[in-house]
């Protein structure tokens, strides 16, 4: 695991030196501490002999071949060059095909075989990887760049082509460090990120700056850029199988992937909530291991509603792993302004606070850990999916707008609770009588259309492009056309929450604390597997990932899938009536608030003064206002 930074430019003026090079690639040292280095060649040459610069810069996590596979690593001839972060983990069988076929290898890295598979195919390689990865190649002979991201982005990777010159990296901070790249933000970005919780792919906060979509490669030819993808799924497929069938295939393939990502040769454990997902993954990981028992991380809270360590100590106990639980004190003034620099964007989803505390206390013990990230995208484990399901069988028995006690449910106040009932009724009803795409939205919003209405200023609503944030998750949901509702939700969750949210929230903060995260569920062969079952093998009425416990049930407290689902959360409703009310005050109240151009201030007001009255629960909104304007004071100068 590691971090990667360059460039290619043709004018001189656009020349990245040794020293800029290296600011890029320090602004992500602590994605790769244990060695840095950088490569330079300003007289590239094409096959009409204009000149290239090309610039490779590279900061290592040691996993795999601890003392050798440095980079950036060159092929035979020193005809392609690449730098590479992530983890390739059929890198074995790849290998032994390569040198098949005549290759030479110089390191024992899993890296090396993608750039002589490179050398073979072409960038057809990618499709035929398994792992999770951000890839950036200078191939001499084509002058050509090719960057390249893993299927469900479980690697960032940013670019920006300003002029003749691209440059990419592993995070923003790497763009930021080139002077004319990070100008101006984007005012659609700000109205995705309410929307959301976070900016979408392929677009970022900074105007002209992109993320490489999940699944994609871009090619630098020529003065062009193209942005293709390479990988092949089709989410309208469902493939009949017999509830046996199916639970024969996920035993195989979960189970491989577990295998496969066991591959270290540094020290590695696992995450345990005493949720189903990071269960089943330490149970298979433990029935592999054998009599060695593996070590489990859970993280625990004093407060009740947000404490699953108990669970966590139950699996542990049924497994024998060696099981480690941190407790700490959540606090949001001391941990927030070191989220905004390390997500570099604005970044809403809270849960990254306790995914920070926990990467930072697991990498004191271990450098990998595996994670069971996906279950409920895959499985249809969300209550969302439920709603959703809910919802059209009521649409269908009557009128909604008839529902008895409809109206007062919609004025009754919410309350601080994680999991309030009143604000999960006032949500479904909002929404239930709305197309299933934009329902299925207003249940995923942070702030609904109305409210961004109200929220922004005249002269904000007159920067903002035409285009509605909703067609982003509108295009994903239309893909899987032909599907079942719960289907096109979970696979829309799939192809956008779980790239853009999850997989980012795990990727910096485990990343800011050198800690290397496996994620077995997302697999590509289980995810398309996933994708591809009809739904009633892994959802029927009230329950979802029923697959999952008809293929390793056995292996857990039979409770653990009974038990109410809590998720990873931090008492963020209470924050902002306590700790973080003084910096509330003090910044989205403040005559100098950065957020001022954007927000009316009346209706910031109002959030925040019905909030500490506790006549609603604007907790989550005001958290990703919060997180805007620190960001802002950090990043926009």
């Amino acid at each position: 695991m590691c971090g990667i930074t360059g460039a290619v430019w043709q004018s001189e003026s656009l020349r990245v030196d040794r020293s800029l090079l290296k600011q890029m690639t320090d602004a992500i040292a602590h994605r790769g501490p244990d060695d840095d280095r950088v490569w330079i060649d300003n007289d590239q040459r094409d096959g009409q002999g204009r000149r290239y610069g090309v610039a490779l810069g590279f900061r290592r996590l040691s996993i795999i071949d601890v003392e050798g596979a440095p980079q950036p690593m060159s092929n035979e001839d020193g005809g392609v060059r690449m730098v590479f972060n992530g983890e390739i983990y059929n890198f074995k069988d790849l290998r032994h095909r390569l040198e098949g076929s005549g290759h030479q290898f110089a390191t024992h890295g899993d890296g090396e075989s993608v750039l002589h598979l490179y050398e073979d195919i072409g960038t057809d390689c990618f499709a035929e990887l398994n792992g999770m990865f951000a890839i950036a190649i200078w191939d001499t002979r084509r002058s050509r760049l090719v960057l390249a991201r893993d299927r469900i982005g479980q690697k960032p990777l940013y670019y920006a082509l300003v002029g003749d010159r691209l440059v990419f990296g592993s995070e923003l901070k790497s763009l930021a460090a080139v002077p004319g790249v990070c100008n101006e933000i984007d005012p659609a970005a700000i109205d995705e990120f309410l929307t959301y919780q976070y900016i979408p792919h392929p677009g970022t906060i900074w105007k002209g700056v992109r993320k490489l979509p999940p699944g994609h490669v871009a090619i630098f030819e020529k003065g062009k850029l193209v942005v293709q993808p390479y990988w092949d799924f089709d989410p309208t497929v469902e493939v009949p199988r017999s509830k046996g069938e199916a639970v024969e295939r996920l035993r195989e393939l979960l189970s491989d992937s577990v295998r496969l990502r066991l591959q270290s040769d540094v020290p590695l454990g696992s995450f345990l909530s005493g949720g189903i997902d990071s269960s089943l993954i330490t149970a298979i990981a433990q029935r592999q291991e054998g009599d060695t028992p593996i070590r489990t991380f859970s993280i625990g809270f004093p407060i009740a509603d947000f404490d699953e360590t108990g669970y966590a100590a139950q699996v542990a106990e049924h497994l024998g792993t060696n099981h480690q639980r941190f407790e700490v004190q959540p606090n949001g003034v001391d941990i927030i302004d070191k989220l905004v620099w390390h997500y570099d964007e604005p970044f809403g989803d809270s849960s990254a606070v306790p995914t920070w505390y926990l990467s930072e206390l697991t990498r004191r013990e271990v450098t990998v850990a595996l994670s069971g990230d996906g279950g409920d995208e895959l499985f249809a484990g969300y209550d969302r999916y439920r709603a959703l399901w809910l919802s059209v069988r009521l649409r269908r028995m009557f009128p909604i707008h008839k529902l008895p006690g409809i109206g007062l449910i919609q004025r009754l106040p919410d309350n601080n609770k994680q999991y309030s009932i009143t604000r999960r009724a006032k949500r479904f009803l909002e929404a239930i009588d709305q197309p299933e795409a934009r329902r299925y939205l207003n249940w995923l919003q942070i702030f609904p259309e109305r409210m961004r209405a109200e929220l922004y200023t005249d002269e904000f609503v007159q920067r903002l492009p035409g285009e509605d944030p909703f067609e982003f998750l509108g295009a994903i949901w239309d893909r899987s056309e032909g599907r079942d509702v719960v289907t096109r939700a979970s696979i829309t969750d799939m192809l956008s929450y779980l790239p853009c949210d999850l997989c980012t929230k795990v990727d910096i903060a485990s990343m800011a604390h050198s800690l290397e995260v496996r994620q077995p569920m997302l697999d590509h062969r289980v995810v398309e597997f996933a994708a591809s079952l009809p739904v009633h093998l892994k959802f029927r009425g009230r329950r979802g990932k029923l697959l999952l416990q008809d293929a390793f049930g056995s292996m857990i407290p039979k409770s653990i899938f009974t038990r109410k689902k809590m998720g990873f959360g931090i008492p963020i409703g209470a924050w902002f009536r306590k700790e973080l009310k003084p910096m509330v005050h003090d910044t989205l109240l403040a005559d100098d608030a950065r957020i001022a151009p954007y927000f009316r201030r009346e209706v910031v007001e109002r959030l925040v003064g019905q909030h500490e009255r506790m006549e609603n629960n604007h907790g989550y909104r005001l958290w990703n206002l919060l997180i805007l304007e620190k960001w802002l004071r950090q990043w926009a100068g």
